[in-house]
């Protein structure tokens, strides 16, 4: 990436260039023989914990968070280039930099929203890296793409809130050092308007009545790297009041604002993973030969890398703009480019991922490549934060709005 960044930027580049090159590509065939040898999948590697001592020894670490009091304070255009180079090892370089979803957002949720004691308890060891979270707001009974939906009771009884739900998806939460949930359901749902109904609240793992079910596969993958996707039952869960994030009926508005950074993160991580398959492309053409000439020669490869490298170089653009918009005019003005990249970005790299896969026959659908794991997380994000769909169907009303007749 040719791009001129202000002079920080570009340092943290290179720190973290020479911080992926170092410690996190040799550190992902350890990671994988380590994680077998493990008594639980879903324990974390011995050397992922070296990998984050050795990030934060170099000062890369937190770098998502905007507010300089408990992250890195740089902006969505400094924060852009610097999740792209983590993308392209999406398994090990967030969780090692402490940059990884759903703790990312649920950071973002407690240092926006959370009370001074909720950010004492919760948002410091988050922000050390000393524990995860788990966002519990996707449910298997219902739509959840529209979060209006939800069917999760929380109830107020006296001094306390009673939960009553069934999530799934809930990223991280078989992580064994997941230890809180932010749960969104139902305080009202009789409410007026549909977008007050909703609430959040914090929930320690070890509260009774929280049942960590199952793990649920993506694509037949059980994702240990990021601690799972469960399924969660609440079972008549008791928190107090005070574990109430914001106000009751401000969960809708919360969630937007949590899901707005959330999105530009993906689709910044999602460039890298297309570089990624990029390189690995011209590696496997340069090596292979076929039917006489190496698969370098052949005019269709030749099509298939110059489309992606056209590909990626226009979503890079559009990401770019987005996080610029995002700093100057903020979410809501930014509003038509964020649904523009989540929509591009994860449906133009799965292609991508596609041709390299197809590029390395049978090895691109194997354990010995990374491709196949990739192809997984980028076609899962055509759903999650919102499918495609709705994103299409927002941005089309938005633009007819723009020329219809009064």
């Amino acid at each position: 990436m040719d791009f001129a960044f202000d002079a920080r930027t570009e340092e943290l580049r290179e720190r973290l260039l020479a911080f992926m090159d170092e410690h996190v590509y040799p550190a992902e065939a350890v990671a994988e023989e380590q994680r077998a040898a493990l008594d639980s999948p879903w324990d974390t590697p011995p050397v992922v914990e070296e990998l984050k001592a050795a990030a934060r020894e170099r000062g890369l670490w937190n770098l998502f968070l905007p507010d300089a009091e408990y992250g890195a304070g740089l902006t969505n255009l400094q924060y852009a280039p610097l999740a792209e180079i983590t993308g392209r090892s999406p398994q090990l370089a967030p969780t090692a930099t402490n940059c990884a979803a759903p703790d990312t957002g649920n950071m973002e949720v407690l240092a926006q929203f959370g009370s001074p004691e909720q950010r004492e308890r919760w948002l410091r060891p988050l922000l050390a890296g000393e524990i995860r979270s788990a966002f519990a707001m996707t449910e298997p009974e219902v739509a959840s793409s529209d979060a209006t939906n939800i069917e999760t009771r929380i109830r107020r009884e006296g001094d306390e809130y009673v939960v009553t739900g069934r999530k799934w998806y809930i990223s991280g939460a078989m992580n064994p050092n997941c230890a809180v949930f932010i749960v969104m359901g139902k305080t009202d749902p009789d409410a007026e308007d549909v977008r007050r109904r909703q609430s959040m609240v914090l929930v320690p793992r070890d509260t009774p009545g929280v049942e960590v079910r199952r793990a649920m596969t993506v694509y037949g993958y059980e994702d240990h790297w990021h601690g799972g996707h469960a399924e969660v039952f609440f079972h008549d869960v008791r928190v107090p009041v005070s574990n109430l994030i914001g106000e009751e009926g401000g969960g809708f508005a919360i969630a937007q604002a949590r899901l707005g950074p959330g999105r530009i993160h993906h689709c910044m991580r999602l460039i890298g993973m297309a570089e990624r398959a990029i390189e690995l492309m011209c590696r496997r053409a340069n090596s292979r030969v076929a039917f006489g000439k190496p698969l370098a020669a052949q005019g269709v490869v030749q099509q298939w890398i110059a489309d992606a490298r056209v590909a990626v170089e226009q979503l890079r653009l559009l990401v770019l703009k987005t996080a610029w918009l995002m700093d100057t005019v903020g979410n809501r003005g930014a509003h038509t480019e964020i649904q523009a990249i989540k929509i591009a970005v994860p449906r133009t790299v799965v292609d991508i991922l596609d041709r390299a896969v197809q590029l390395h026959g049978a090895g691109g659908v194997s354990q010995d490549f990374p491709l196949a794991e990739l192809w997984a997380s980028a076609r899962t994000l055509q759903l999650a934060d919102g499918p495609d769909e709705v994103h299409q169907r927002s941005l089309a009303r938005r633009e007819l709005k723009r020329f219809a007749r009064s």
